[in-house]
């Protein structure tokens, strides 16, 4: 039986917690991806109310394990297992919040960007340092950095190789909230608390449309608006939404989750 390098805690609160533990640095190998692949399908099909990725105290993932990598093939299969993990995660209908604390580099960079929002402590430092190596992103990067922070600035980190610290990160859009080392942890599970009690059946529905939206054109884009908004009013929490707004105004409903 293989060691348990990603561990999954489901809390009473309705959030589940997906912790990298790979040793010192937490890189992301074959194992691991492999393991962050199966725990992010199996919240997929049973999902929680939100999800908090995150590694230890110190880094969150330094990024793929090097001496994995020695030609085309081993790209090709490690590429992939990249792929599939962090499309799993970015996939799962829920909520998906990391918590950086330290080095989120390379691959761990790209986990971060697989999730909806990112919460960081002072620590943090992210950066695509793959160029520094001869090599490009595998993991997403290219793609899910240029759709957060615009192209020009993905090129300008990717092409550089250098690493932004927090408050550059939070300036750029690619950190959505700084906070001390000592609070991340709590703010994080705080934060998907509240994404928890909510509609999180709407919060589905607007995370696909979302992300698929931004895969075509604009038209394309409203018309899957469209349709999920026709699909949201079909859910029991839309109901209870629409009654408390009628009866006691806005932000009182008590919703199920339904």
């Amino acid at each position: 039986m293989s060691e348990q390098l990603v561990a999954v805690e489901r809390r009473d609160d309705g959030v589940a917690v997906i912790r990298l533990q790979n040793g010192k640095v937490n890189s992301l190998s074959s194992e691991v991806l492999r393991q962050l692949r199966s725990v992010a399908e199996a919240l997929t099909v049973n999902p929680p109310g939100a999800v908090v990725v995150t590694g230890s105290d110190r880094i969150f993932a330094a990024g793929a394990d090097i001496s994995e990598f020695s030609g085309p093939d081993e790209a090709r299969s490690i590429g992939r297992l990249f792929l599939e993990a962090l499309n799993a995660v970015a996939a799962i209908p829920r909520v998906v919040i990391a918590a950086v604390a330290g080095p989120a580099l390379g691959g761990g960079c790209e986990l971060a960007l697989a999730c909806d929002l990112r919460v960081c402590s002072t620590s943090a430092k992210f950066g695509q340092p793959e160029i520094l190596l001869g090599i490009i992103p595998g993991g997403g990067g290219t793609q899910r950095l240029a759709r957060l922070v615009g192209p020009s600035r993905a090129k300008d980190l990717i092409l550089s190789g250098r690493q932004v610290r927090a408050e550059e990160a939070l300036r750029i859009g690619l950190a959505d909230e700084v906070v001390e080392p000592e609070e991340l942890e709590s703010r994080a599970l705080e934060l998907a608390a509240s994404f928890a009690s909510g509609p999180v059946q709407a919060h589905a529905i607007a995370k696909r449309v979302i992300d698929h939206g931004l895969e075509g054109s604009l038209p394309d884009g409203l018309e899957l608006e469209q349709d999920g908004f026709i699909e949201v009013f079909g859910t029991n929490d839309a109901r209870i939404g629409v009654a408390s707004f009628l009866e006691n105004g806005p932000g009182k409903a008590q919703f199920t989750g339904q």
